[in-house]
């Protein structure tokens, strides 16, 4: 399959190539500053460019990846307007575009894996961008998949990687960690299986 993964360069996009790439997929990857492709999906003209570049490159894609989404993490009493619109943007439109615009661009029986998070539905301290941003995530999910048909939509719902413990475990006391090569064979299972509307949960 070709494949456009975006936040192809983090840690979890890096092991969703890897475990992509080891089937023998043709990745084409995407980032902000680094990737076969530079783009922003947090601005939707952006996106356009993104699927056309993209276009050029490997023609008609299979699947559309996505690793990435920047939320803000602060007490609810300090969150502002413009954080709220950062975790929208960072998070749901950007994700949401991808689907939208990608619906020309993506083969009849292709799909969509988006990530979303376990704070959608168990949030944490600081946490309540991400949550917001998580559940309206996992609405689209659901929503879109009713009408996009033959094409299909999940998404990825992990819960704090075992790698990242030593920097964001602290944040998260009681909770057990996955192994983010586990959360990239869930993107493969929403990649190569037939799935649709579907949240993957790994927690």
């Amino acid at each position: 399959m070709n494949i456009l993964l975006i936040g192809a360069t983090g840690k979890l996009g890096t092991a969703v190539h890897s475990a992509l790439a080891d089937r023998g997929h043709r990745i084409l990857t995407v980032g902000r500053t680094a990737g076969d492709l530079r783009h922003d999906i947090t601005d939707p003209d952006e996106i356009t460019a993104l699927y056309d570049a993209a276009h050029g490159a490997v023609g008609t894609l299979d699947a559309v990846v996505s690793a990435a989404g920047d939320v803000p993490y602060k007490p609810v009493a300090q969150m502002t307007p413009d954080d709220h619109l950062a975790a929208f943007r960072g998070k749901v439109l950007s994700q949401i575009e991808l689907v939208r615009q990608g619906l020309t661009r993506v083969a009849e029986r292709g799909s969509f894996t988006l990530i979303t998070g376990v704070l959608g539905h168990d949030p944490i301290p600081l946490g309540s961008a991400a949550s917001v941003a998580n559940g309206a995530v996992d609405a689209f999910v659901r929503a879109a998949a009713v009408k996009i048909a033959p094409r299909r939509v999940n998404a990825v719902s992990p819960t704090l990687f075992t790698e990242s413990v030593p920097d964001y475990g602290d944040f998260f006391p009681g909770v057990r960690p996955v192994d983010v090569a586990d959360v990239a064979q869930a993107y493969v299972r929403s990649v190569e299986g037939s799935h649709t509307g579907r949240i993957f949960e790994l927690s």
